[in-house]
């Protein structure tokens, strides 16, 4: 049997959102230390603020400032800290009741121990050194045994100098993927210079890269079947956005290709002919870089483009 790979995988994206006008009143207040939140069609305040009632679905706008100190309403200790979490020492995740607000803040608590934590201990924000504009702006809460702020709100207009309008949140994923005995054995190949897929024992269609089971049967595959090294472009697209940390320029061609006795196409670039000229049909073949363990694109061949009825069902 192969020997089943394994390997670390990060996968990211920088998230970017425009903010309406209470979203945008909201993130400015914490960079000036002020905490806003919306008056909902029942008169409660909510905070973080909303711009629609959760109950009625109207839309709300009367923004309101409550006190930076408040009372914990529930909670759970972190031991272990984890990249970009709020404190890098251990610390309890918190909601927290701003005086005068209905519902709560999810922040960190900068406590020495779960011990000194408990549901109903009074709260107040630690503002963070440097404020852009964004909830880290609140550093953490830290324990406070000083006068409670006002019950009521007092109203504000939600006008500041210079406003935030958008915000970038990046998503990180980190994770060890393990591709499992038939991609193993793919990945194995390629290092070789080789594709090989398996093929279906009952509808005898070649899969590649190969899943382990036929995704029409639904039965285990295990045959396996060198394919191309020369394949067919089934369809493509031209990219013009140049992605982050990849080193080509665009535009640039990524393409289905049907490798020669494979029923499925994979992806691939398409390089060594001008973007607009790259078309269904043409025939192409893999480019190796030196000690790569994938084709670093594929390259027309010279060849008469293929039949469109020779890859139609692969389009």
């Amino acid at each position: 049997m192969t020997d089943v790979l394994s390997a670390p995988l990060v996968v990211e994206f920088p998230f970017t959102r425009s903010l309406g006008p209470v979203q945008s009143a909201f993130l400015t207040g914490l960079r000036e230390r002020t905490v806003l939140g919306v008056r909902a069609d029942d008169g409660t305040v909510l905070v973080p603020p909303v711009e629609y009632d959760p109950v009625t679905a109207g839309e709300l706008r009367e923004l309101v400032e409550v006190a930076t100190t408040g009372t914990v309403t529930t909670w759970a200790w972190n031991p272990s800290p984890r990249r970009d979490e709020p404190l890098g020492t251990p610390f309890a995740w918190v909601l927290v009741r701003l005086d005068g607000a209905a519902t709560a803040l999810l922040h960190a608590l900068d406590a020495p121990g779960p011990d000194a934590v408990h549901t109903g201990m009074r709260v107040r924000i630690r503002w963070a050194a440097t404020r852009t504009g964004a909830i880290t702006d609140i550093a953490c809460f830290e324990p406070y045994d000083g006068e409670s702020g006002p019950a009521e709100p007092a109203p504000h207009d939600g006008e500041f100098a210079d406003p935030v309008t958008g915000i970038v949140t990046p998503a990180r994923l980190d994770y060890v993927h393990s591709p499992g005995r038939a991609q193993s054995a793919y990945l194995k190949a390629l290092a070789g210079h080789r594709t090989v897929g398996e093929r279906c024992p009952a509808c005898r269609k070649v899969y590649v890269p190969p899943r382990g089971a036929c995704p029409t049967c639904g039965i285990a595959t295990a045959e396996q079947v060198e394919v191309g090294p020369r394949g067919t472009v089934t369809t493509f697209c031209i990219v013009n956005i140049k992605a982050k940390n990849l080193d080509i320029e665009v535009p640039y061609v990524y393409a289905h290709i049907a490798l020669d006795g494979a029923d499925l196409a994979l992806h691939g670039r398409i390089a060594g002919i001008p973007y607009d000229q790259v078309r269904m049909g043409l025939r192409v073949e893999p480019v190796w870089a030196e000690g790569a363990a994938h084709p670093d694109h594929y390259r027309p061949t010279g060849e008469p483009d293929a039949d469109y009825d020779t890859y139609k069902e692969l389009v």
